[in-house]
């Protein structure tokens, strides 16, 4: 995934971005603290449990994401192998009498933006994944993440930059995280597959829909979403919400790539994590739905 303002998974300065099309982020929980049984589903309130997701943000710890968990009745808190016991009493500490109502679980890795999807599409000096083709009326247009739009003007094909697809049109980043990109080269082949799959229609999909990403770094993995509305702190003030979690894999260069259903329905756009594809991972991805709504755009 490409980096707007934080260092990326590479450790390139700040403002370097690599980027990636297609999936994922964050690595999967290999520790959890503590479990929540059946009696505490109903120990926090709605109001408790808003206030509590609420004081994660306001402590401001990069390298957290954050969703309420409807089954457990807790907010849980991913954490980062840079997290210190420090900052989790910090969270802790910021949520008070609410402090019960979270679940820390800790996570391989640093969170961050991946930089380099489907098909590698490249910047001026980075390199995402393309998520989904779209279009409005007789226009054509793709879709990627908007922390790989932020800053971008012209994007190209090749690594040597020599074949135009076109200008950014749009970018939403931090807080959202979805660009808009124009083509303007006539003679590219704009399909509306990603993978393998024809991607027929976009929706949201629900906790442990099975899901595809597919990205130009590690190509085509699977997996399952396990939290939706999830809040993910990249550091640097990069903070975007909405996100959909998941249990796929990615590495650096998966930024902007799509992910998506067996039976063609278009999920999100990857935007970050941590892990990788060896060891696995846990991924965010921007509801591509919300993309579709700002820009007026549909698959096909």
């Amino acid at each position: 995934m490409r980096t707007k303002r934080t260092t990326p998974r590479s450790g390139i300065a700040r403002r370097t971005r690599l980027i990636a099309v297609t999936t994922g982020l964050v690595a999967a929980a290999a520790f959890t603290v503590p479990a929540a049984n059946a009696s505490d589903a109903s120990t926090f309130s709605t109001t408790q449990l808003k206030s509590a997701n609420s004081a994660v943000l306001k402590a401001d710890v990069p390298g957290t994401a954050w969703a309420t968990d409807a089954k457990t009745g807790k907010v849980v808190v991913t954490v980062d192998s840079t997290v210190s016991k420090a900052e989790i009493a910090k969270i802790k500490q910021a949520a008070g009498s609410n402090a019960g109502a979270l679940q820390i679980k800790s996570t391989p890795g640093k969170i961050n933006k991946l930089i380099k999807g489907g098909d590698a599409i490249y910047a001026t000096s980075w390199r995402c994944s393309l998520g989904f083709n779209v279009r409005s009326g007789s226009t054509n247009y793709f879709v990627t993440a908007g922390h790989c739009t932020d800053g971008a003007g012209t994007w190209y094909s090749n690594s040597g930059r020599t074949t135009v697809l076109g200008p950014t049109a749009g970018s939403s980043f931090p807080t959202n995280d979805y660009g808009l990109v124009r083509y303007s080269n006539t003679t590219i082949a704009k399909e509306g597959t990603a993978g393998s799959v024809d991607i027929t229609s976009a929706a949201t999909p629900s906790v442990g829909t099975n899901v595809i990403r597919t990205g130009s770094t590690t190509g085509t993995r699977t997996g399952r979403v396990t939290a939706l509305n999830a809040t993910v702190n990249y550091g640097g003030g990069d903070v975007v919400y909405g996100m959909i979690q998941t249990t796929v894999c990615a590495e650096p260069g998966d930024s902007g790539g799509p992910l998506y259903g067996s039976n063609g329905v278009a999920y999100g756009l990857t935007s970050g994590g941590s892990g990788n594809c060896t060891s696995g991972g846990t991924t965010f991805f921007q509801p591509v739905t919300e993309a579709l709504s700002a820009y007026g755009v549909s698959v096909f």
